[in-house]
């Protein structure tokens, strides 16, 4: 069965973007100690117009899809780009967007958790939930995986790393991996369903 991997940058106090849903306070481009690392291990969630400058010609790895929210995707759309990892299959959950022309694209205005647990056991790769916060939050449940590029920045508000009410839910640590700028990436495991 494929796993949901969510795979996300966050501050110290668990935020992934500011209010406003902008993330520029997180490095455009990474240390070089964390790039060469997130290239090596995670080529795939770079975006593709991205691969060229960063020396990535065809990035394998674990993952053939992707989910979002509307909000993750609206950046990229505002500039034109339509499908931003057209080297994945790419599911965006919006209820007032229209269907995608581009056939890597799939408009999905249905229960993302219903959508996510059908996807999963589909065949193929993982499912890397590229954000944001309130899809996270309605999809924490289905998460496999945790993996967070923690950053050393605090934020003080902005839009959570899991949008919902108070309902824990516990991960085991599988990897601890600091760097030299400051940046850990943690990778968590949820415990077997």
């Amino acid at each position: 069965m494929r796993k949901l991997v969510y795979y996300v940058a966050a501050t110290l106090d668990g935020f992934i973007a500011a209010p406003d849903g902008s993330f520029d306070f997180f490095p455009l481009v990474p240390e070089p100690d964390v790039l060469a690392h997130l290239v090596a291990e995670w080529p795939q969630t770079f975006p593709t117009f991205a691969h060229p400058q960063f020396g990535i010609e065809s990035p394998q790895g674990r993952f053939d899809a992707l989910v979002m929210g509307r909000g993750t995707y609206d950046p990229g759309l505002k500039l034109g780009v339509t499908s931003p990892y057209a080297h994945l299959k790419q599911y965006v959950f919006s209820r007032s967007l229209p269907p995608s022309d581009d056939p890597q694209v799939e408009i999905v205005d249905g229960d993302p958790v219903a959508f996510v647990r059908e996807l999963k056991q589909q065949p193929g790769g993982d499912v890397w939930l590229c954000g944001g916060g309130q899809l996270a939050g309605q999809l924490l449940g289905e998460v496999d995986e945790l993996v967070i590029k923690l950053n050393p920045i605090v934020a003080g508000s902005g839009i959570k790393l899991a949008d919902r009410g108070f309902e824990p839910h516990r991960f085991t640590l599988v990897e601890a991996r600091p760097f030299d700028s400051g940046v850990v990436v943690l990778r968590y495991a949820a415990p077997a369903r």
